[in-house]
C-alpha cells in the first residue's frame, strides 16, 4: 500500500488522554468496521514515526476518523492528542486488516469485548450497525479505568437506550461512578459469563485491549469451549 497526505480536518476531545481526529484524505477508498491505518509523522530534520491507530468512523460515514489515546513516553501520541491543530498535515496508509472485521451480511450475534483504548474498532463497528438499522444481536463488554476515561461513554450509552438489538456491560478497574454498586476491580470470570451470550446463540467474538487484557479474555473464552474460530483477537502494547 501506499502513503497517502492527509489533513486533520477536525480534533475532537474523548478523554482528558484521548482525542478523535478527522482526517480528510483525498480519493480515499473506504474501510471496514474493525480495520486500522498506519500514520507516519515526518519531522523537519526527516526523521519518521510510524504508529498504526484503529478507525473509529463508521464504514458508511466517508470518513476517516482514528481516536488516539496518549501514552505519556510515546512518540507519536503526545503530539496527535495534546498539539496537532486542524490544518496539520501528515501520511496514512491503510486501511490494514481483514481478520478482526465485522461483515454485516453476517446474520450471526456479536459479541464485542474492550479494554480501554481497545473498545476504538470495536465502536466502528456499533457505528456501523448503527448506520445501517441492523437488527443483528449486538453485547459489549466494556472494561474501563473510570469513567472519566471511558471512550465515547455517552455515545455508547445513548446507541444502548434507542437500540434493542444493542446491550453494554460496564466495568471499571480503578474508580466508578457514585452510584455503582458492582464491584470495581479488573475484569473477572464471572463478570464475562454474565455478559456473553449463551453459547447455543453461536455468536462471533471480537476481543481488543492490551496484551494482557487480550490474552486473559481469550483464554477463558477458550476455556469456555468458545469455538477457536469464532473468537477474533486485536492486541496493543508488549
Amino acid at each position: 500500500m501506499i502513503w497517502q497526505r492527509a489533513t486533520i480536518e477536525a480534533a475532537r476531545q474523548e478523554t482528558p488522554r484521548s482525542r478523535t481526529l478527522v482526517l480528510d484524505v483525498p480519493d480515499w477508498s473506504g474501510h471496514l468496521p474493525g480495520q486500522h491505518v498506519d500514520v507516519r509523522l515526518t519531522a523537519e530534520d526527516g526523521y519518521t514515526a510510524v504508529r498504526s491507530y484503529s478507525i473509529a468512523s463508521a464504514s458508511d460515514s466517508g470518513r476517516l476518523e482514528v481516536t488516539v489515546d496518549r501514552l505519556d513516553d510515546g512518540e507519536v501520541s503526545p503530539y496527535l492528542v495534546d498539539i496537532a491543530e486542524p490544518g496539520t498535515m501528515l501520511e496514512v496508509r491503510g486501511p490494514n486488516g481483514r481478520y478482526f472485521v465485522w461483515d454485516p451480511a453476517d446474520e450471526r450475534p456479536v459479541q464485542l469485548i474492550g479494554g480501554g483504548s481497545g473498545v476504538v474498532p470495536l465502536m466502528s463497528m456499533i457505528r456501523t450497525h448503527g448506520d445501517r438499522s441492523s437488527t443483528v444481536p449486538f453485547r459489549l463488554l466494556y472494561s474501563a479505568r473510570s469513567p472519566a476515561l471511558a471512550l465515547f461513554r455517552d455515545e455508547i450509552a445513548e446507541r444502548a437506550a434507542t437500540d434493542a438489538s444493542l446491550d453494554v456491560t460496564w466495568t471499571y478497574s480503578r474508580e466508578a461512578p457514585p452510584d455503582w454498586t458492582a464491584p470495581v476491580g479488573r475484569l473477572t470470570l464471572e463478570t464475562l459469563d454474565a455478559a456473553l451470550f449463551p453459547r447455543s446463540a453461536g455468536a462471533v467474538t471480537f476481543v481488543c485491549g492490551s496484551t494482557p487484557f487480550v490474552e486473559r479474555v481469550a483464554t477463558w473464552l477458550q476455556d469456555a469451549e468458545c469455538p477457536l474460530e469464532d473468537i477474533r483477537t486485536e492486541r496493543y502494547g508488549g
